[in-house]
């Protein structure tokens, strides 16, 4: 076990901090991240219409969703300005965080981050809703002359479908503006100008050039491919990384990583941040703005999505520690174990588990590293088929992480009772795999005062 520990130590913990740390990385991670206030705000609303709307509905509530209208319309408009434009807000932030990590004016780059976005948006929109109302009023109509329209703002692009053309060209359009920025390659205004207005002068030629340079990289696509980039990308990329993200392997991989990289004191979510909100994230926003839209959770594209782990497996934080602190309150017989239990429970119900990894600790602690990284990865697979034999429903609304467990689940699929209950039995088999090693912790490395007592 030491020898395996030091290995891992010696080989593996230096890539890991060096890929945390990565600055292009921790952007991506701060820029999803600083979503968060957005998409709550939609989630939320998804929430309240699945309990106005969606549950009534099935049940036959009609005069209750007929009396609830006003409030699922205000409903719509929340997530229409928030899920429903994701990658618009996530490209606006993506261009803040680079621009921070680079030190350059920070609200340009997130501006030329927008604009380098929007320039893949598709310019008109499909005839055939034009022709079928014209078809409809005038079934002797000649729609062969109805032209497309150009105007139009396509939701399909700019919701969770566009986030990898947002981060494509987010990187490309502000790495070269704080380049140039920081090359000086700018125009310098006399020092009686005020601060304001030489900072915008200062950013128009870098501006300039990321923009030229995302335009002519669109237009060449268009020109070679006959799509839009962000159509190309959700077909042949994204799509198919979807769909390699709902594998049982990769959620199994994924699990095993966050743990091994916390037990050596490296917060596995973060550094895995750009994978699992790239894929797992997006996945569950598609989820989510299908469920706004009124499909089933037996319909919904994605079956594992971002907030399945958070739902089911790291209940307490990773690895499921809130499980770890009631085994240690019940089963461990050392004074430190327990005191460092009792003050973590608070945090660990609101899934906070820095109390117990460094207190305890876990990290680096070879008693614990069997159960640390077993019982989760039991934990996700029961989940997982659960899910995709359709015991439960899968996760369609974004819970705030603090969000306490088995009332995180419950809130988290919309409702479903089932998902509790799968909770329920993933914290049961948890606690069965943890305390046979709290209990033998309580014969290793007593503290000599505790030994003397």
């Amino acid at each position: 076990m030491n020898g395996l520990t030091n290995f891992l130590e010696k080989y593996f913990v230096p890539v890991a901090a060096k890929i945390g740390s990565q600055k292009h990385l921790v952007a991506l991670r701060d820029a999803f991240i600083s979503t968060m206030p957005i998409t709550m705000a939609g989630s939320i609303a998804v929430l309240l219409n699945a309990f106005f709307r969606d549950f009534p509905t099935s049940w036959g509530w009609t005069g209750f969703v007929e009396a609830m209208q006003p409030l699922i319309g205000v409903n719509g408009y929340v997530w229409a300005a928030t899920l429903a434009i994701v990658s618009l807000v996530f490209s606006v932030s993506l261009g803040y965080n680079l621009s921070k990590v680079y030190e350059v004016d920070r609200l340009a780059g997130a501006l030329v981050s927008l604009a380098a976005f929007v320039m893949n948006l598709s310019q008109t929109v499909a005839v055939d809703p034009i022709k079928n109302a014209i078809l409809a009023a005038n079934p002797k109509a000649d729609v062969s002359m109805v032209q497309p329209v150009w105007g139009f703002l396509d939701l399909n692009q700019v919701n969770g479908t566009g986030l990898f053309t947002a981060m494509l060209f987010g990187f490309i359009s502000t790495i070269i503006y704080a380049k140039l920025m920081r090359a000086n390659i700018t125009i310098k205004m006399p020092d009686s100008v005020p601060p304001a207005v030489s900072k915008a002068f200062a950013a128009i030629i870098p501006a300039l050039v990321a923009l030229y340079i995302c335009a002519i990289i669109d237009w060449s696509f268009v020109k070679i491919t006959g799509l839009d980039v962000i159509t190309w990308i959700s077909k042949t990329i994204q799509e198919p990384l979807l769909a390699l993200s709902q594998g049982y392997g990769a959620v199994l991989l994924v699990t095993f990583l966050v743990q091994l990289l916390w037990f050596f004191g490296i917060h596995g979510p973060n550094v895995l941040a750009p994978v699992l909100e790239s894929l797992w994230g997006t996945a569950q926003l598609n989820n989510i703005n299908e469920a706004a839209k009124g499909v089933a959770g037996s319909d919904l594209p994605y079956q594992w999505v971002r907030g399945s782990f958070d739902a089911y497996v790291w209940m307490g934080g990773s690895g499921g520690t809130l499980v770890l602190i009631i085994a240690l309150l019940m089963f461990s017989k050392r004074a430190d174990s327990r005191t460092v239990a009792k003050l973590s429970l608070g945090p660990g119900i609101f899934n906070i588990n820095e109390p117990i990894m460094f207190g305890l600790p876990i990290v680096l602690n070879s008693i614990y590293l069997i159960p640390f990284i077993i019982a989760p990865m039991v934990m996700v697979t029961i989940a997982y088929f659960a899910t995709t034999l359709g015991l439960v429903a899968p996760v369609k609304i974004a819970v705030v992480w603090v969000m306490p467990p088995l009332l995180n689940s419950f809130l988290a699929t919309g409702g479903d009772w089932m998902a509790p209950v799968i909770s329920l039995i993933n914290m049961i088999i948890a606690f069965l795999i943890w305390v046979p090693f709290v209990i033998t912790a309580n014969k290793v490395g007593v503290p000599e005062e505790e030994m003397k007592a």
